[in-house]
């Protein structure tokens, strides 16, 4: 019968007292198990540091993180702990590597075809303390001169921590002598950069408000002065310019761009060549002037101010005897004004 997910058939007269792998004399694991027998299970390995392979011809260097498929072997214990090896071969030169666990150390240690690459980790500092092992303890217990050795070695490292403790001890005392004078020195150059810091916030803060960031605004730099003093702006000096920007219409003239070719024009004269465009820019200072007239959004001072047209002439107002004809006019044009600023009709109401 075929079991569940396995793929495998086992014959009637064999179920349930043997299995497939055992018939067909496989160990579960397929390749990887090949030499189960043996005590060898093929893993996948990773290189746990730098190693230099020696059985290249020119050594070469095998980075940490490289994975091989490796050999795994029980090769002896430490106390309960089992030590195992791993056995890889390096393909670039077919030669073999074999590395084992240090339980002792908790380490790896390189122990055929490398070495372990030198980084100085393993190097004892100025500082560190150095732990020894009982083999060299008990050495140093039987060898006299070496213990001597050793303590000589311990005093003059002693002697010159002891120098430099001194002189710690020493720019201390004559730092801190007087502690209100450190004290308000620190708070002096504190106070300062707190103010060059709220002011640069509260630069900030107007900043972010006038033009409405919700984003914060970071610090001004170097490179940041240079590309701003780079920078010009021009002014409107010409009232012509300033009318014809502020008269022109957001809009657009409402006319769609045509793909087509325009049509070619007759042969004109130059007179009549130069008439049309005089008349063009008539028509264009003509709407230019109705709209900043017109228009309410235009500066009160830009409205006000009175509209040349180009090719005609304003007579000069002089004095009028008529006295009655001028409280006309000047009645005709207040009611002209005020029709201007109010802009509303006045409706009576029910209790006039």
């Amino acid at each position: 019968m075929q079991g569940f997910n396995m793929g495998r058939y086992v014959p009637p007269e064999h179920e349930g007292m043997t299995s497939a792998n055992k018939l067909a004399g496989k160990h579960a694991l397929g390749n990887r198990g090949r030499k189960a027998g043996q005590g060898i299970l093929t893993i996948r390995f990773e290189m746990p540091f730098a190693v230099w392979c020696t059985n290249c011809p020119k050594e070469t260097i095998i980075g940490q993180g490289v994975r091989f498929n490796a050999e795994k072997k029980k090769v002896g214990n430490y106390y309960s702990s089992p030590i195992f090896s791993f056995r890889m071969k390096h393909i670039p030169c077919g030669g073999w590597i074999e590395i084992q666990t240090d339980p002792k150390n908790t380490a790896y240690v390189v122990t055929e075809g490398g070495k372990k690459r030198d980084t100085g980790e393993d190097r004892v500092l100025e500082g560190d303390i150095e732990i020894r092992t009982e083999e060299e303890k008990e050495r140093l217990r039987q060898d006299a001169f070496a213990a001597l050795e050793v303590t000589i070695e311990n005093r003059a490292e002693a002697k010159a921590q002891k120098t430099e403790i001194d002189q710690l001890l020493e720019f201390k005392d004559k730092s801190w002598d007087d502690t209100y004078a450190a004290n308000r020195k620190l708070r002096r150059a504190f106070r300062a950069e707190r103010k060059v810091r709220e002011k640069a916030q509260a630069n900030t803060a107007a900043l972010q408000d006038a033009m409405s960031l919700g984003l914060d605004i970071l610090d001004e730099t170097e490179e940041d002065r240079k590309r701003a003093a780079q920078i010009e702006f021009g002014t409107v000096e010409d009232s012509d310019v300033l009318r014809k920007v502020t008269s022109r219409s957001i809009f657009g003239s409402g006319q769609k761009a045509s793909t087509a070719k325009p049509p070619k024009k007759p042969k004109m004269l130059a007179s009549e060549v130069q008439a049309d465009a005089s008349k063009e820019i008539l028509q264009k200072a003509l709407t230019q002037n109705t709209r900043a007239v017109v228009d309410p959004f235009i500066n009160s001072k830009a409205a006000a101010t009175s509209v040349t047209i180009p090719g005609l002439k304003r007579k000069l107002g002089g004095q009028s005897n008529d006295t009655g004809r001028d409280d006309k006019v000047q009645r005709v044009d207040e009611q002209e004004e005020s029709r201007e600023k109010t802009g509303l009709v006045n409706y009576g109401s029910d209790s006039d």
